[in-house]
Order: structure tokens, then sequence, then C-alpha cells
């Protein structure tokens, strides 16, 4: 969230020059990905392969033993307990076939071997059990996470208040669903009021402080008048909770945080930042603006070291334009060279049908500029005002783990 050196500055003109959304194929990680997991699926069948050539083609006292031992412990984590067991049987049958072959079946050798490749076969098994068994406790855990993601970030609806909207939460955890981005939309007597948040900090604490700045959001943005009454219920609401679980770090835990308002008209659009990436309004012809700040303000949580003014930035909202909001997960995304990720610049001049058009092609360049990587979760939420005569259009809201 601090501002960027020269030497980012200079790469950016290179990250142009890769291309906007949807150019360039993306296909080089797909390709490598599915490249591993066929060269996996066929590694045990080759090493028995190499163990019968190498044992064929070297003198009597070199031997195959190492290929076919590794065979099955390959196949245990990767595969069913039948194919491991099936792996591990014909390990054992080849290096039998090979001892009648060479008449060496009786010595002492021979034995050692087959007894060495049928025992390591057994442990593949048993590791093969230990695996799924872990690989079910890890399902399990994920469906609970899932459910936790859907409770804290319900999905919103695909029209509220006569906008069109899409959210997107992208874990850069492989095993977890939620972190400590945020999302809110909610229809009030005030206009539809939103927000998009990062809580400081990982783990259960900062899931119990979403849980926290989402539910006092909600109540305020019922409540509260003004978007700047509605900041200082969740900022009171952080502040008062923080003295009472240990969990939410009353002296140094802070939220950045992007509090929006689209008027009951729709044609105007109140934002207050709370040291959050300023939101981008995206027109009708593809030409984005940066909503920054008047003036910058501390994040919540920080209020005390501040002036206490809340203050609130309007723009016009014309129809057929995007508002999108977005964590520092987008807009601080790296490629190899260092460069970050520029979403005005990769947004300009693209036309899109609907807000989830938009969340998925953004999605995927960020994928393409960091080749796949990802240090921190992204929260993305697009709000589209329709023109007159555009039909609704149903929206979700996705949970997507790294691989």
């Amino acid at each position: 969230m601090g501002q960027r050196g020269g030497s980012f500055r200079a790469a950016r003109g290179a990250g142009r020059a890769r291309g906007r959304i949807g150019e360039g194929n993306g296909n080089g990680n797909g390709n490598g990905r599915r490249f591993a997991r066929i060269f996996l699926s066929v590694l045990p069948v080759l090493l028995i392969v190499l163990g019968l050539v190498f044992d064929v083609l070297t003198p009597p006292g070199f031997t195959g033993a190492p290929f076919f031992t590794a065979a099955p412990l390959i196949a245990a984590p990767l595969f069913a307990f039948t194919t491991t067991l099936l792996t591990g049987a014909s390990a054992a049958l080849a290096v039998l076939v090979l001892q009648l072959r060479n008449g060496s079946s009786g010595r002492v050798e021979a034995v050692t071997e087959l007894v060495t490749v049928f025992t390591v076969a057994v442990l593949a098994l048993l590791i093969n059990r230990v695996v799924r068994r872990s690989g079910e406790q890890l399902a399990s855990a994920r469906g609970v996470a899932e459910v936790a993601q859907r409770a804290v970030l319900p999905t919103p609806a695909g029209r509220v208040g006569g906008l069109h909207v899409s959210a997107r939460y992208e874990a850069a955890d492989a095993d977890a669903f939620i972190g400590g981005d945020l999302y809110a939309v909610q229809d009030t007597p005030y206009g539809v009021r939103l927000a998009v948040g990062d809580v400081r900090g990982k783990g259960l604490g900062a899931v119990e402080a979403v849980a926290v700045v989402l539910g006092a959001f909600r109540e305020a943005a019922e409540l509260e008048p003004t978007l700047e009454g509605v900041t200082r219920r969740v900022e009171r609401a952080l502040a008062r909770e923080g003295t009472r679980r240990d969990s939410l770090d009353s002296v140094e835990g802070f939220t950045t945080c992007v509090l929006a308002e689209v008027s009951p008209d729709g044609g105007t659009l109140r934002v207050v930042n709370r040291g959050h990436p300023a939101p981008l309004l995206l027109r009708a012809d593809g030409k984005p603006e940066v909503l920054a700040p008047t003036e910058a303000a501390l994040p919540l949580g920080m209020g005390e070291l501040g002036d206490g003014r809340y203050r609130a930035d309007a723009w016009p909202f014309p129809a057929g334009s995007t508002l999108l909001l977005y964590t520092d997960g987008l807009s601080e995304a790296r490629d190899a060279a260092g460069a970050f990720y520029e979403p005005a610049e990769r947004l300009r001049g693209r036309i899109f049908p609907g807000p989830e058009e938009l969340l998925s092609g953004l999605i995927a360049d960020v994928r393409r500029h960091t080749g796949g990587g990802a240090t921190d979760d992204m929260a993305l939420l697009a709000v589209v005002r329709p023109t007159p005569g555009q039909t609704a259009r149903r929206r979700s809201v996705t949970a997507v783990r790294r691989r």
C-alpha cells in the first residue's frame, strides 16, 4: 500500500507492452501443468520399464531393484489403492521374472532383493491409505471453509436496487477459502451501499475482524443517513470489539476500507476511502477513471490518530458505467520482473457485457501477469448502472483456490 519506486514505474511500460485484458493466450502454464499430470500418471510404469531395460542391458552384477522399489512409492500418494496394489505386484513380478531368466532366484542376494521390493510395496499400500484418509479429512475441512465463506461473505444478488452486481473472492492460500478481505452490498433507504476492505493480519483473527466489520456495516447502512455516519459506526465497532477480544488487536490492528453509496436515482456516487486502493469508474466507452480521494485518510482502527472527520467525495455515475472496487491483492500483484499490476491501464479501452465478465477477465489477466501465483488474497466487487432497457443478469460469487 506504499508508494512505488522508480524501478516499478520503469517496469510499467513493459507491463503495458505485454497487452491488456483479453490479449495473449496465456496457455504456457496450463500446458505445463497438463504435461506434469501426464508425466506423473505414467511414471510408475516408466520406472518398471526402466528397471527391466537396465537389468537386461547391464552385466549380472547390476540390478534394477531401485527402479522397482520406487514405482509403488510413487504410485502411493497419486493413485487409488487398487492401482498402487497393481503397481507393487507388477514390480515384484518383474523382479521374479528377471531372476528366473538369469538363473539367480535361489541366491541370497536375489531373495533379499525380492523381499525388499515386496516390503516396499506393502509400505506403499499403507502410505496410500494414510494419504487417502488425510485427503478425506482435508476435503471435509474445505467443505467447512466453504460454508464459513458463504456465511461471512454471502453471495450478493445479481440485481440490487436497480444495479447489476458481481463479486469474487480469490484466496492466495490453496487450502483457504476466506481470509482478511471483505466485500458487502446492501440496498438501503439511502441508496445502494457498498464496502470493500482488507483486514490487517491473517488467520482466524482476520476472519473474526471481517465478521465484525461486515456486521457493523450492515447495521449502520440501514440506520445512518450519511456515508460518513456509517464509517463512524464501523470504526466504533472495531474499537469496541478490540477491547473485548484478544484475537482483535486493539493497538496495532487496522482495516483499509472503501465505503461507497449509489444514490437512489442511481446518478451520483459517493465514496469514503480509509487508506484503501482507489476504486475505478469504468465508463461505457471503456475509459477508466481512478476515484482518488481529495484528502488522504487513515485506515479504520486508526481514527484516533487523525482529526476524526470522514469526508465523502462525490462523482457522477452515468448509465452504462461500472464501479470496480478491489483489495490490494489486485493492485500489488507482481510479474516475474517485479512490476505491479495496473488495473486502470489493463482495463483501458476494454468493454464487457456485464460485471461477471469483467471480473472473470480481470482474474484471468492477473494470473497471466503473475504467472499463476499470488501472495495475497483478492476481493473484487463490480457494480454496473444499466442503461435503460438493459435486462437483468444473474450473478454469483466464487471462491477460487490457487493450485
